[in-house]
């Protein structure tokens, strides 16, 4: 047998080609750039991308199934293989398509032998032209309708293919299934056929088992198809050998249970009529007349029962007919041969009425439809763009030939022009914007239309236009060039000069070519045509040389040849009539100069008008007059705007060789703005240089710091008021007044929203609104403020007047005191303590004041905010700190030495310092020392963990001493050793070493001993002082040659600081801390010391020599009282 034909490999080669074909096109439509730089071959237009591949595809697939023919006729069946299968397995044959006798096992369905022979029978198109039928039902049964169908499993005759699908009763074969579909993969089969026997119909079980497969086998082909039953009779009696005529009722699309009963009834009618016929005949065949006897009786209840569960419900067979047949088992001599029988017959010419239905959507035939619907949509199209673009191609035939024609008189060939010009603008405004969708469809040509048509345009151009200006520009240029150097019509003709020199150039460099300036310039030195009416050549000259220019620029070889001496002639006359450009700085410091004439310079006297600043504050600075506001609004304005209007730069690319445009800095706008921006900059910097120079007159008393405060703050007569007005006044120079519509809407705004919009926490600025804001914005904002409230926060120039005003009234109240200098002692001592005041308080103000004003007028800020309140608190403060120090010396300094002036540790002697006595002034909480600082010193001192810091903000003006912070500083040090627990207590832990000829060593404190006799060390925790009535410390050691000895035994609290201070002391790391002792031999007495906090009891010896200071603060001998 021949092998199955699976696959062919020339329609796998063309598969694989089309592919390449097309990732091949797609690189070159999508990367033309990429693939040209890297193959060389490119780039090309995607219209000839298309076009190419189309045809190479078309040439691949026609060779290719030449190809194939060619290996058909040769008597070959192609070039064939299999995916995945080995060689050996490839060449083994195939099940037999017809079964023998000899074979045992149940035969299995091959859909590749089925192909394969209807192939070589009805060529590779035969899945179009053979009909495929299922028959379905028991075995027994399908054998008596279609004799040797079981066996083999298909049988075929005249082009239908009966094909055995099993019992309908059992699941659908999934593989079988899938074996039809592979089959014909479109509608896999035609037709069923249900094969019964009426002597066992189906009960109601085994019909509803019947649908429910039915529907499953339909939805796993995908297809649902006619059904004919096929009903066998055993009861009816037939002569064998009698061609039996074709029994049945053919319902048709619309069949209902109630239709075939009525096709039953007539049927038994025409039954009983050709029975009678037949046994007139044959008195022995009675087979029609006894079938229609019975479907008059039984048999048509049973198949009304039957149709009527098929036909009906959600799962319904799409019943044709009932076919009845006796019972006649014939098997045909050939294999796989369908019997031809009348009932057969009947059937397969009703299923050519009939068709399958889709089960779903039909992808397929969508997408048919779709693809048949665009290939007549592109036809059309096709069609229609063909017709177009023909069209259009003779028009600019015709229009190229009229314009080409240069015999017409002068006036129809610029109309010619014109019209080929129109029909290029056409054009172009497609390629721009698109072509009409009508042009398209791969037949557009307007690309090579446009390109044909441009050289013609460029020659006619030439010779029409361009050489025609260029001529007349030359000539303009070499009359003016003609004319006498000093002459009033050279000098009067420069600014038309120099426009007819940028025309010519522009013709010459089309990258400077500006359309709009070309063709109105160009057209004013174009003289009128000979020959050509006025009125056609003012309505085409326009057109024409707009166009040229406009497509210059794009087209540089339309450009003509200058004549460079000309030109360069032509720029020296105009560079010497205009003038060399003059650099900015010049043009600002000669404006200056003939400003700075007219205006004297302004003083700090001219600022504080009527009122007598020298007794407050003073400079030798001056502010030059031209940097005033008269100075800017009477000349300086107006004397920009002349510099401005007279020093034009007009030096660009036409007067230079330079090949790059200037930019926009030429134009009188930028030079007005830089001008302007650099003269205020000068004349913020002049103000600022000016101000700042300001010093307070410091006052050499309190009376005096009190007239100083009484002054500035007047406000009639106040010298700072007056300077603040002058220079919030001279801050608005170059303001622009606010409109009056603009202020009538924000009045209005504010008036509609006070109560709908919640006031804003910060109001920040709304931008400026001045040249000078950005220097005089902070004064501005501190002036404007009213009732304490300024645009900085709620500091306000006002605010802070009134409250100079409380201090001078404060300071009167001091000098006006019956004790004047008590009632400033205890201004000063509640400011120590901590408690503010209304002098430090407006201190503290200014200093906000001056803050908020900026780093820009820090100088000024300082003098005349801050410097006058914080001279007025030194005069408060100067005396009482000498008054503090004589309580600190009185209170602490005295009583400290009464009680340890001569005592150990701080003097070496014999007598030693009560340590109840010290913990009194020590103890960090309740000590005297710092009951005194916190009481006396709390707004001055501040404690920072262990140590006490001078606080800045409070101190100013007075200088604490660094031997007074040294010492207190180291006092809190050791009370936090000492006294942490209130009364004195040391916690250590000692560790003797062994040593060189040292066997023994005894330390005895407080009772508390440490025996060391060369064992292993160890640490041995000691208190000191300890709890004991005998306080005291001794040290015994022995050596290898002697017996015990006494080193030191102190008696006493300080008897251990004593034997410390006899050790020689090294550090070892933070805590740990070696003593050695030498004894009189000369050997060393080792022991290591570790504390908790800090030296421990070696803190103790800081106290050897350690005397209080007596004063607080430096103050100088002989400083005044309070005057």
């Amino acid at each position: 047998m021949s092998k199955v034909k699976v696959k062919t490999l020339i329609g796998s080669v063309v598969t694989v080609a089309f592919f390449l074909t097309a990732i091949v096109a797609f690189l070159f439509y999508a990367f033309p750039e990429n693939v040209a730089s890297a193959t060389g071959f490119g780039p090309y237009d995607g219209q000839r991308i298309l076009t190419f591949c189309a045809i190479l595809v078309a040439a691949m697939f026609l060779l290719g199934w030449l190809t194939e023919k060619a290996f058909d006729f040769a008597g070959k069946s192609g070039l064939y293989f299999q995916w995945g299968r080995i060689k050996a397995e490839s060449d083994t044959p195939v099940m037999n398509t017809i079964p023998g006798e000899e074979d045992d096992d149940e035969p299995v369905f091959s859909e590749d032998a089925v192909a394969e022979y209807l192939r070589f029978r009805y060529g590779r198109r035969w899945k179009r032209k053979v009909r495929l039928l299922l028959v379905m039902g028991n075995r027994d049964d399908v054998h008596k309708a279609a004799p040797g169908l079981c066996n083999d499993l298909w049988q075929e005759g005249d082009g239908n293919v009966l094909i055995y699908g099993g019992d309908a009763q059992s699941l659908p074969d999934e593989i079988f299934l899938s074996k039809l579909k592979h089959l014909r993969s479109g509608q896999p089969v035609d037709g069923i056929i249900q094969v019964m026997s009426i002597s066992a119909l189906p009960t109601d079980g085994e019909r509803d088992a019947l649908l429910r497969y039915r529907q499953k086998a339909d939805h796993q082909l995908g297809w649902q198809v006619p059904v004919w039953l096929w009903l066998t009779d055993n009861a009816t009696d037939a002569q064998q050998g009698a061609e039996t005529a074709a029994t049945g009722v053919i319902f048709g699309p619309d069949g209902t249970v109630k239709g075939a009963g009525e096709g039953f009834s007539t049927l038994a009618l025409h039954l009983q009529k050709a029975g009678m016929a037949q046994i007139l005949n044959n008195p022995a065949d009675c087979g029609l007349l006894q079938l229609s006897l019975r479907l008059r009786q039984e048999l048509k209840a049973s198949l009304d029962v039957l149709l009527g569960g098929l036909m009906q419900g959600s799962a319904a067979f799409r019943l044709r007919g009932v076919m009845f047949s006796p019972e006649v088992a014939v098997v045909g001599s050939v294999p796989n041969t369908r019997p031809d029988t009348l009932t057969w017959k009947a059937v397969i010419d009703d299923c050519d009425a009939v068709s399958g239905r889709k089960l779903g959507f039909d992808w397929l035939k969508m997408m048919r439809l779709i693809l048949l619907s665009l290939i007549v949509l592109w036809g059309a199209a096709t069609l229609l763009s063909l017709i177009v673009n023909r069209t259009q191609i003779y028009q600019a035939q015709e229009t190229a030939r009229q314009a080409a024609d240069t015999a017409k008189p002068l006036a129809e060939r610029l109309h010619n022009q014109l019209v080929l010009q129109q029909a290029i603008a056409r054009l172009q405004h497609r390629e721009t914007t698109g072509t009409p969708w009508y042009t398209r469809f791969g037949l557009n040509q307007d690309s090579d239309t446009l390109a044909a048509l441009w050289p013609l345009y460029a020659k006619n151009n030439a010779q029409l236009m361009r050489d025609a200006t260029a001529d007349s520009l030359r000539q303009q240029l070499n009359a003016f060039v003609q004319l006498p150097p000093a002459s009033d019509a050279r000098t009067q003709g420069t600014q038309h000069t120099y426009d007819i020199l940028k025309s010519y150039l522009m013709l010459a460099r089309p990258d400077k070519a500006d359309a709009g300036w070309l063709a109105k310039n160009a057209l004013k030195a174009l003289p009128k045509r000979q020959n050509v009416p006025a009125g056609t050549w003012q309505n085409i000259a326009p057109k024409l040389l707009g166009f040229y220019a406009q497509n210059l620029p794009a087209h540089p070889e339309w450009k003509i040849k200058p004549d460079t001496e000309l030109i360069s002639t032509v720029r020296q006359i105009l560079l010497k009539q205009i003038g060399q450009r003059n650099a900015e700085s010049g043009l600002y410091q000669e404006m200056l100069k003939r400003v700075a004439s007219n205006w004297p310079d302004l003083t700090l006297a001219d600022m504080t008008s009527d009122t007598d600043a020298s007794t407050v504050f003073s400079t030798d600075e001056v502010v030059p007059g031209m940097f005033t506001r008269q100075a800017w609004e009477e000349q300086v304005q107006d004397a920009i705007d002349e510099v401005v209007k007279t020093r034009r730069d007009e030096i660009d690319w036409v007067l230079s060789d330079k090949t790059h445009q200037t930019g926009s800095d030429i134009s009188p706008e930028a030079l007005k703005a830089r001008l302007t921006e650099r003269y205020f900059t000068d004349f913020g910097n002049a103000w600022l240089n000016m101000v700042n120079s300001i010093q307070w007159q410091e006052a050499t008393s309190l009376s005096e710091a009190i007239a100083q405060l009484s002054l500035i703050g007047d406000v009639r007569q106040s010298p700072l008021v007056a300077l603040m007005n002058t220079l919030a006044w001279q801050g608005k120079t170059g303001q622009k007044g606010e409109a009056l519509a603009d202020s009538i809407v924000d009045s209005a705004k504010k008036l509609i929203g006070q109560k709908k919009n919640a006031r804003q926490f910060i109001e920040q600025a709304q931008g400026p609104k001045g040249p000078l804001d950005g220097v005089f914005g902070p004064l501005m904002g501190l002036m404007e403020g009213k009732e304490g409230t300024g645009a900085n926060g709620n500091l306000s120039f006002q605010s802070w007047l009134a409250r100079v005003t409380q201090v001078r009234l404060k300071l009167q109240q001091v000098t006006s005191a019956p004790d004047p200098q008590a009632m400033s002692q205890m201004l000063a001592q509640t400011v120590f303590q901590g408690k503010a005041i209304d002098l430090t308080d407006t201190r503290d103000y200014g200093s906000l004041v001056a803050a908020s004003l900026g780093q820009g007028w820090s100088g000024f800020g300082q003098s005349l905010f801050v410097q006058p309140l914080d001279l007025a608190w030194r005069q408060v403060i100067a005396p009482a700190a000498g008054s503090l120090n004589v309580r600190w010396q009185t209170t602490i300094v005295d009583q400290w030495n009464k009680a340890f002036a001569g005592r150990y540790p701080f003097k070496a002697t014999g007598s030693d310092a009560s340590l109840p006595l010290l913990a009194q002034f020590l103890r960090s909480d309740s000590g005297r020392i710092t009951t005194f600082l916190k009481t006396n010193l709390g707004g001055i001192l501040r404690h920072e963990g262990n140590r006490w810091v001078v606080d800045p903000s409070a101190s100013q003006g007075m200088v604490v001493s660094p031997d007074f912070l040294r010492a207190i500083n180291q006092l809190a040090e050791l009370s936090d050793i000492m006294f942490s627990q209130g009364d004195a207590s040391v916690h250590f832990e000692l560790m003797a070493r062994p040593s060189r000829d040292v066997a023994r060593v005894q330390l005895t404190l407080d009772e508390q001993n440490l025996d060391y006799f060369n064992q292993m060390e160890s640490w041995q925790s000691f208190t000191w002082p300890g709890n004991t009535y005998y306080p005291g410390v001794s040290l015994i050691w022995r050596s290898v040659n002697s017996g015990m000895q006494l080193f030191a035994s102190n008696q006493g609290n300080w008897g251990f600081i004593r034997l410390l201070d006899k050790a020689l002391i090294t550090p070892l790391d933070a805590s740990r801390t070696q003593l050695v002792w030498i004894t009189a031999d000369g050997n060393p007495l080792k022991f290591i010391i570790r504390s908790e906090l800090g030296d421990g009891p070696l803190a103790l010896l800081k106290l050897q020599g350690f005397t209080l200071p007596a004063s607080i603060f430096n103050v100088a001998a002989g400083t005044e009282g309070v005057e």
